[in-house]
């Protein structure tokens, strides 16, 4: 068999259900009924000695997962310090452009270092290649990080105001890209449980980058000035959580590992904590006279957003990764388009 003989559905040619490559359990089996017993055994896969189908991911957990967690709270930041600017709270701004221009130097830092050496990094930007979402991000990544230091930079000197401000407005406009392209990054793999939730994985990004930029602005700006970061909770949180139940009925099989050992754990603490991070900062906005109670609720809701969206991006990357371990997830999707093509054919 050469390389050309195989497509996205499998191995040109193949018969469904014969012919098709094996993984693990399946983990679907027939009911039957008190009393019965199997006339065959439930099917089991197995692939070629025993190895996964897919290469998993090589990448380490703390340095990928934290970069998609900081690019979401710095993309989702600029969009709230352009938002401070222009209704004059000072306070929310500066908090906002300081966590842009901290969140992406950290999450660059972390890329560099998951890639081993610096120079990998400025290799990707030789050339532009509008089809390679990871080409495309090193280009966002090159313009935003600096327009977000100068931001922070003319905020912090109170000096350069105008071109502050231009580069907070620019850093904005290129926020939520920043805050959603990694989805797509992780969406373009062949692993499974990314690439299944490509229609819904960056509305869910961009909500969890949502409640974390609010979380932080929750958590250090003047109380009176965070009307906007709760809104944004609020919607963030709505956003995040829609979404990513709607990405898993979608997904099929492919949705199992989210809901498994530390995925499940991670995901489920997410849930709980943006849930209940938003209902928090919602109820603290309520407070008639902010004082110490309201800064204690106001930050107490901050951080749980920002832990709830850090939870998110962990639960997802470890489920991605569970899913190429798992033969399984390749193969019985694989077999089901196959199936459905057959049966189209067959009409």
């Amino acid at each position: 068999m050469t390389g050309s003989g195989v497509t996205r559905d499998g191995v040109e040619g193949a018969r469904p259900g014969r012919d098709a490559l094996t993984g693990a359990h399946t983990g679907r089996r027939r009911r039957r009924g008190r009393g019965e017993q199997a006339m065959v055994p439930d099917a089991e896969f197995s692939s070629y000695y025993g190895e996964p189908i897919l290469k998993k991911p090589t990448w380490k957990p703390l340095d990928i997962a934290g970069y998609l967690c900081l690019g979401g709270l710095a993309g989702a930041s600029s969009l709230l310090a352009a938002g401070g600017l222009l209704t004059g709270r000072p306070g929310l701004a500066r908090t906002a452009k300081l966590g842009a221009s901290g969140a992406i130097s950290v999450s660059l830092a972390a890329l560099v270092h998951d890639l081993g050496r610096p120079a990998r990094f400025i290799n990707m930007l030789r050339i532009f290649k509008p089809t390679s979402p990871m080409n495309l991000g090193s280009w966002l990544l090159a313009g935003y990080a600096p327009l977000t230091m100068a931001a922070a930079a003319a905020d912090v000197a109170g000096r350069h105001r105008i071109v502050g401000a231009t580069a907070t407005v620019a850093a904005a406009a290129l926020g939520p890209a920043v805050a959603t392209y990694t989805a797509v990054l992780l969406s373009d793999t062949a692993v499974p449980s990314w690439h299944e939730g490509h229609r819904e994985m960056p509305f869910v990004f961009a909500g969890s980058g949502a409640t974390a930029a609010a979380g932080l602005a929750l958590a250090c700006a003047p109380v009176r000035e965070t009307g906007p970061a709760r809104r944004l909770a609020a919607l963030g949180a709505a956003l995040e959580l829609s979404a990513f139940q709607l990405m898993k009925r979608r997904m099929g099989l492919a949705a199992e590992p989210y809901e498994q050992d530390r995925p499940h754990r991670l995901l489920r603490s997410a849930e709980v904590l943006t849930a209940g991070g938003a209902a928090l900062a919602t109820y603290a906005g309520r407070q008639s006279h902010p004082g110490r109670r309201a800064r204690l609720l106001a930050a107490t809701a901050g951080a749980a957003l920002l832990a709830g969206s850090a939870a998110l991006r962990f639960g997802v990357f470890h489920a991605g990764v569970a899913s190429a371990e798992d033969p399984k997830y390749t193969v019985v999707p694989q077999r089901e388009r196959l199936e459905a093509q057959a049966r189209s054919d067959g009409h």
